[in-house]
């Protein structure tokens, strides 16, 4: 668990160090999700969760590799989750709060008087906040953590912290330097923090405007 604590310092800090040295530029972006975990539970049948909304909000730079391709880091506060289905003993909505990192490959062609955005790349988060509030109104704190061995010891909900997937996206930047941008979020980690053969994974879809400071 220490090891997987220090991904994301190590990787920020490389990338700095990597922006340090090249004609980087700097941009912020936000936008809407749309979430679910899926997966399967203990035995072995497909989770039947259904979307929610949350949002992502953050920073993200562009480092010019090539003519027209970019390395694009970003820092991000994500918010994921699901609506549980409606014939779950507990009936409500899952809040996953996550810093997230994503780093995307990004070809940015001249289209028109923009550009165009097409990317790709993997993403690795960690869980800061969770909530479950049911059908009732009350909330349950979600717990970033393995849940104990012992049931009886359960003071709440828990979910593994660690989480990491593949980005695409598909866009494009105005020549006024404001863009809007589609993309999907498929998580490939195991989320379940309980044991057992259940496997839980992130999926979302977004929607952003961005604006880019400096550049062409």
């Amino acid at each position: 668990m220490k090891k997987i604590k220090l991904i994301l310092p190590v990787l920020a800090l490389t990338i700095l160090g990597m922006s340090a040295s090249a004609q980087t530029t700097f941009g912020i972006r936000a936008g809407v999700n749309f979430s679910n975990l899926n997966g399967k539970d203990a035995n072995d049948d497909n989770l039947e969760n259904r979307i929610t909304t949350g949002f992502h909000a953050g920073v993200n730079a562009e480092i010019p590799v090539a003519e027209d391709f970019y390395l694009q880091p970003g820092l991000l506060f994500s918010l994921k989750g699901a609506k549980t289905d409606k014939d779950a003993l507990i009936d409500g909505t899952y809040r996953l709060g996550y810093i997230e990192l994503p780093v995307n490959f990004l070809y940015k062609p001249v289209l028109g008087t923009g550009r165009l955005l097409l990317g790709v790349g993997p993403y690795f988060a960690y869980g800061v906040t969770g909530k479950f509030k049911n059908n009732d109104g009350d909330d349950v704190d979600i717990k970033f953590e393995d849940a104990p061995d012992n049931p009886l010891n359960y003071d709440g909900l828990y979910s593994k912290p660690f989480d990491a997937g593949a980005n695409v996206l598909f866009g494009y930047e105005f020549a006024n330097r404001l863009s809007a941008q589609l993309n999907a979020q498929l998580g490939l980690v195991n989320t379940n923090a309980y044991g057992g053969d259940a496997k839980v994974k992130n999926t979302v879809f977004g929607i952003s405007l961005g604006y880019r400071f400096g550049g062409k």
